[in-house]
């Protein structure tokens, strides 16, 4: 008989005594919870009859979170909070939630509280660890043990198989990612002391056979805000109809886009993936809200092919054993598929998954708060919407509900106490997945192709190649440089070229992460992006290698990406020339030497000798001195001292007063401009509706830039929708996070037309103003681009993010200077379709869309044929000033590196330098017909 046999007959075991039949039989459902508790156990009759109470209707309890265990000298959540969870009106900050946390590690060895970082405002960022004492003392050993068996080179299948044995796995539960779904940070508290006290079959098994681990708030900052947003303004919404806005900010930066940030830029995001890389947990789970009532995820289609096959055999196994418990409970609405997809690995917890790990999620019906509400579930139009039935969701929710935050924790409590219930059931399955999916990624880098990634030597901007080599080793990825030339099929490429190869045990990731997204099923849609090759984000040459020889190149592993950049030419110089070859780093450059200083930009390429220099190449003084030579070296850049002053065209590259426009009821897309921006050292001042109204804009601003956001021009300038009074967001001893990056008495009904009037003033009198993305429909919906018109595309058209190519109509313009091809890869934003008359389009059209489907680099667009010659950026003369509308979105998230510089190049280094009127070519250059 197999030694694993008693797992399974456990498991059917303590399937039978944690079931109960339907909330229409009490009698029965008490007897159960009965013989699932520990005889002598004492339980708190406050808690089962508040619960009772809380709990809208009977089918939304089960016996496994009805009760509360009593144990002396160990603390409920009442104890320390004063209230239990799940109390209407009750959100609990993070400092008090940690306060629990510790007070509960004091009373017991079973938990442990660690901190892994802290967040942009100072908070902690914490993991908690639950398991029983013998396993608690032995942690450090397992964690040891699972890292081991996440990198198996060398390591014999005996060895292999005597870890998996001896290794409980980590099941790792995340909550308050998106802090507006505030009951996972509520849930994990109750969740924690019943791990840690109650003394049932069940929750013996979940501490004797795994470690559950969670981080109680994913995103402290903005937990903390929404709770005090909450609590001022939303805590006695009882209606949904009068519903209202959340706070303009939760992290310093971003808002959703914390589970999107693909290449882990925020710092708290950060801390998440060092914690991993250290202890690889086998499973994480995203705790989320949204549908009802709760839709446990199963990896539909699409799906990411590059990831191992078991994962698609792990995550339906979970979650259709959780739809059972919860169905067999008689907790409806509860379903498996139709939802989210397994396609983009940039969502957070997909750091398991992308190392070979099992990314989990729920979504869990939440009000937004832990106000009671009545909520129609079924869509207006009279439709079933999620409220049918079908395969994958046999007991559907309810068309109307009225819900609680105690019902959100009841079934989201019973589901994760369901999953570690399987999870505990078979722990060896699960670390042997891990090891095995470990393995196979090592074995497939050895026997498919592509086996390696080549980034040749010799780029000529090597900032931005460094760029994508630090993202890829940020995510433990092994990266070589070849210490000869690499022979490869028919080509060779030079000593000093870096190789990352497949054959690691991130080596799934690197292809997920470097090659051309195919999309599987273009009649698919998808959940998020379906394109991000780094290579062309980034605009570097990144060549995939089909030869196996490459595993055989000389090459010695890369562990510091730090360079300086060089210096040279003759010891008194009549000035510096620092080519500008595409860095996003010039911006740095111009900044480091002060607006004193005065830099020029060559209009167009000069040769000096056998050395040619591209357009925009910057033209120091030498009595920059240090200034300049200091900044070259720490940036990795190069500076040449010339003998003579070269006889070239130039223009000044002053420095603008510069403000970024933003919006208060979409500050996501600005955040991530605002993060580019203070990350490259950029000064800007953050201006709202109310300076806009203000006036005299141009006396203030040279520059004001409007980045991606909201949807229409409509929506950029009516904004937060008026309901009831005012919506002040303002400094407050009472709600001490309110008021961070911004104040307004009022954050409703946007600028409005007053206010963009001031923007037109502004650029009549010489300003300029740069829209990014989806702003760029507002200069042409409101008229300060007259001639030109902005549409949308048919209804047939999709296109979720994907890479397509553009032409440079004016490379000669400053906007492109450091591009020295005329056709570039840039994300595609869903922009408006721009349309120039004939006639301006010559000189006003600087970049267009090539469309097609040749046009689409990577990702899906489905109606590429919509875009064909549309303009991509369009500058537009209004008065003294001007007007630059890019289609596109040059700084989303913190990916589209190689798009950058044309923002800094249009917003801070060559602001005002237009070059003269281009003739009209109406017969080479025409408009999108």
């Amino acid at each position: 008989m197999s030694a694993r046999l008693p797992r399974w007959v456990l498991v059917l075991l303590l399937a039978l005594p944690l079931g109960a039949v339907p909330h229409a039989q009490p009698a029965a459902r008490d007897a159960t919870r009965t013989r699932t508790s520990s005889a002598s156990a004492a339980t708190d009759p406050d808690f089962a009859a508040r619960v009772r109470e809380w709990t809208t209707g009977p089918e939304f309890l089960s016996p496994l979170v009805d009760h509360l265990p009593l144990v002396k000298g160990i603390p409920t959540p009442k104890d320390v909070l004063g209230y239990h969870v799940g109390t209407p009106k009750r959100l609990t900050k993070t400092a008090d939630a940690l306060a629990y946390y510790r007070a509960l590690e004091k009373a017991s060895p079973r938990i442990r509280v660690t901190t892994i970082g802290r967040t942009d405002e100072g908070r902690e960022v914490n993991v908690v660890y639950v398991a029983s004492e013998s396993t608690m003392k032995q942690l450090d050993t397992h964690i040891a043990s699972l890292g081991r068996l996440a990198d198996p080179r060398g390591l014999s299948e005996d060895e292999a198989r005597r870890l998996v044995a001896s290794t409980p796995p980590i099941y790792h539960l995340m909550a308050g990612l998106h802090s507006a779904e505030t009951g996972p940070p509520e849930m994990l508290m109750e969740l924690a002391y019943r791990l840690v006290a109650e003394d049932t079959p069940l929750i013996r098994q979940i501490r004797d056979r795994i470690i559950v681990s969670f981080t109680p708030a994913s995103d402290p900052d903005g937990r903390d805000r929404y709770v005090d947003w909450y609590r001022k303004y939303m805590v006695d919404i009882t209606e949904e109809k009068d519903r209202i806005t959340g706070p303009p900010y939760w992290g310093k930066y971003i808002f959703h886009d914390n589970n999107r940030d693909i290449n882990y830029s925020q710092v708290t995001l950060r801390a998440h993936l060092e914690w991993y890389l250290k202890t690889h947990p086998p499973v994480m789970h995203d705790l989320h809200e949204s549908v009802p009532f709760l839709y446990t995820f199963s990896g539909q289609a699409p799906q990411n092919p590059n990831l191992d096959p078991i994962v698609y055999g792990e995550l339906p196994m979970f979650a259709n054993f959780e739809m059972m418990q919860l169905t067999r409970y008689g907790m409806p609405g509860v379903w498996t598929h139709g939802f989210v997809d397994m396609w983009s690995p940039g969502y957070l917890a997909f750091m398991s998954s992308n190392h070979n790990g099992l990314v989990r999620m729920y979504e869990t019906f939440g009000n937004g708060g832990a106000t009671t509400m009545k909520r129609r579930v079924a869509p207006p139009d009279g439709g079933a919407g999620q409220t049918s039935r079908e395969w994958y969701r046999p007991l559907p929710p309810y068309k109307e509900v009225t819900w609680s935050m105690r019902n959100n924790t009841n079934y989201m409590q019973t589901a994760v106490l369901s999953a570690l219930q399987y999870a505990s059931a078979f722990p060896e399955v699960l670390v042997e997945n891990f090891y095995r999916k470990s393995r196979n990624s090592l074995e497939a880098g050895r026997t498919e192709a592509p086996y390696a990634y080549i980034v040749p030597a010799g780029q000529p901007d090597q900032t931005r190649v460094d760029t994508l080599l630090f993202l890829l080793m940020r995510q433990g990825i092994e990266i070589s440089r070849a210490t000869a030339d690499v022979k490869v099929a028919d080509t060779v490429y030079p000593a000093g070229s870096y190789v990352i190869r497949r054959d690691q045990p991130y080596g799934r990731l690197v292809k997920t992460l470097l090659e051309k997204q195919t999309f599987p099923d273009p009649s698919l849609r998808t959940y998020d992006d379906t394109g991000w090759t780094m290579g062309l984000m980034l605009q570097v040459d990144v060549k995939p290698i089909a030869d196996k020889a490459v595993l055989e190149a000389p090459a010695s592993p890369v562990t510091d990406l730090a360079r300086k950049g060089t210096v040279s030419g003759p010891a008194a110089p009549a000035a510096w020339v620092v080519p500008h070859h595409g860095s996003n780093d010039m911006v740095r450059l111009r900044l480091a030497l002060g607006r004193t200083v005065d830099v020029r930009a060559t209009s167009a390429g000069f040769s000096v000798g056998d050395v040619r220099y591209p357009a925009g190449s910057f033209i120091v003084p030498a009595s920059a001195g240090a200034a300049l030579t200091d900044a070259v070296t720490s940036l990795g850049l190069a500076a040449t001292g010339l003998a003579t002053m070269p006889d070239v065209a130039t223009v000044a590259v002053d420095l603008p007063r510069l403000a970024m426009f933003s919006t208060w009821g979409r500050t996501q897309e600005v955040g991530w401009v605002r993060h580019a921006f203070d990350t490259f050292g950029i000064p800007y001042d953050l201006i709202y509706k109310e300076r806009v109204r203000q006036g005299s804009l141009r006396q203030a601003y040279d520059v004001i830039l409007v980045p991606n956001q909201a949807t229409t021009g409509k929506s950029l300038v009516y904004d937060v929708e008026r309901k009831g009074g005012p919506l002040a967001y303002r400094k407050d001893p009472q709600f001490p996070t309110l008021g961070q990056y911004g104040e307004s008495d009022d954050i409703t009904g946007g600028m409005g037309l007053e206010g963009v009037v001031q923007l037109q003033k502004f650029v009549e009198d010489g300003g300029v103003l740069v829209t990014l993305g989806a702003s760029s429909y507002m200069p042409a919906e409101f008229g300060l681009q007259r001639t030109v018109t902005a549409t949308r595309p048919t209804a047939a058209f999709y296109a979720p993010g994907p890479i397509v190519e553009v032409e440079v109509l004016r490379p000669e313009h400053p906007i492109f200077f450091g591009y020295a091809k005329t056709r570039l890869p840039v994300r595609y934003a869903n922009g408006p379709l721009l349309q120039v008359p004939t006639e301006d389009v010559a000189e006003q059209v600087l970049m267009r869309f090539t469309g097609g489907d040749e046009g689409v680099l990577s990702g899906l667009m489905r109606g590429s044929a919509e875009i064909r010659r549309r303009p991509a950026l369009v500058d537009t003369p209004m008065g003294q000033g001007r007007v630059v509308a890019f289609a596109t979105n040059p700084c989303y998230r913190w990916q589209n590196h190689g798009e950058f510089g044309m923002l800094f190049n249009a917003a801070v280094l060559f602001w005002n330098d237009v070059p003269a009127k281009k003739a009209k070519e109406a017969s080479t250059v025409t408009a999108a017909q």
